[in-house]
Order: structure tokens, then C-alpha cells, then sequence
């Protein structure tokens, strides 16, 4: 299953039925219920990496920026470190490979953790860290329902976008948004890209 390769932009829902999404204060990742289209915070959009099979960038609709894998720790003592946004395209620690796991996706950061999403009281309540699972009771933390969002001319135009055509090319591979202050653009990203098999 070649998902990531053929979807221009994802939705990733947890194991506790909520969606990834980029924060309001576009540093920090999180988890929630609604899969709010019209801001789309939980639209991801996927570029591949160039050079690999395998590899993957999530870049946020919302901020423009990429999830990346930091290694600042969630909670001092506690397992697991915090998931953010990062403008960064030249840090491995926004890469993530994608692994299939029955119908659902692992999606491993550089140093081999997870993406993880939490649950339970604050402060882990929609929390999103990445982490390595240690017992059988945390695997189904890491895994992620995968969602293809459609991407047709008239949903692109009802949230606002001011240029469709490369965005409805099909000869596009994948497209980037950059946001600064209300100016919107959107570029290819990038020419080709190789297949990640799933």
C-alpha cells in the first residue's frame, strides 16, 4: 500500500478516535475530536523525501511548517519528548518513515522512536510526544488511522486558496503551502519523487 505516495494531503487519527493537528500557536502539535475542514489544522501535506523509498515530511496547512521530532523532554522525568512544528527542511529529525501495521501506519522518527498519541489526565490529555513503546498495552498508542483528503477544485476553493492549477495538476507530485501573514502561495515541491511502498 503506496498511500503516501499517491495522497497529496492526509488526516492522521489516533487510537482514541482524535485527529493530529497543528496548534493555534504554531510551535506544538496536539490531538483533538474535531476535524475542523475549514481551518484545516489536521490536513498534513506530504512531500517526500528526495533520495529515499521511504521517507516522508509532514508539513502543516495551517502554519507551514513541518512535525518535527525535538528533543526537548514532554515532562522532566517522563518518558516520551515533545512533537512541534518546525520550519526546518534540512533536519532529519523532520523525517518520518512510514510502517505498516495491519491496516494502520507507524510513523518512525530519527532515532527510532514514535509518533505517539496520548491520553489520560493532564498535562498528557491530547497530548502528542514521540516514544518507543515499552509494554504491549502502549502499542496501539503509536498507531495511526491514515485519511486521504480530497483535494478537488471546489473544496480547495471554498477554504480560500487564490491559485488551484498546479495544485490540480495531475502531473504534480506534491505541493507545498507557505503561509506569511495573510499572503498565501503555493509551489511543487517537487518534480519527482520515488514510491514509499507501505
Amino acid at each position: 500500500m503506496d498511500i503516501f505516495h499517491k495522497a497529496k494531503v492526509v488526516t492522521l487519527k489516533s487510537h482514541i478516535d482524535k485527529y493530529l493537528v497543528a496548534d493555534d500557536d504554531q510551535e506544538t502539535a496536539c490531538q483533538s475530536r474535531h476535524n475542523d475542514s475549514s481551518s484545516r489544522k489536521s490536513w498534513w501535506l506530504v512531500e517526500l523525501v528526495s533520495g529515499t523509498s521511504h521517507l516522508i515530511r509532514l508539513k502543516s496547512c495551517y502554519s507551514g511548517k513541518y512535525l518535527m521530532a525535538s528533543e526537548e523532554p514532554f515532562l522532566l522525568g517522563m518518558t516520551g519528548n515533545k512533537v512541534i512544528q518546525n520550519y526546518s527542511n534540512n533536519d532529519l529529525r523532520i523525517e518520518w518513515e512510514p510502517i505498516r501495521d495491519g491496516f494502520q501506519v507507524k510513523l518512525k522518527a530519527f532515532g527510532g522512536t514514535f509518533l505517539r498519541a496520548n491520553g489520560g489526565m493532564p498535562p498528557w490529555t491530547n497530548s502528542v510526544t514521540h516514544d518507543s513503546p515499552y509494554t504491549g498495552s502502549t502499542h496501539n498508542w503509536i498507531l495511526w488511522n491514515v485519511e486521504i483528503v480530497d483535494v478537488s477544485g471546489n473544496e480547495i476553493s471554498r477554504i480560500g486558496y487564490s491559485s488551484v492549477s498546479s495544485v490540480l495538476s495531475i502531473s504534480d507530485e506534491v505541493f507545498g503551502l507557505e503561509m506569511r501573514s495573510r499572503a498565501m502561495s503555493i509551489r511543487s515541491s517537487f518534480s519527482s519523487s520515488p514510491k514509499i511502498s507501505m
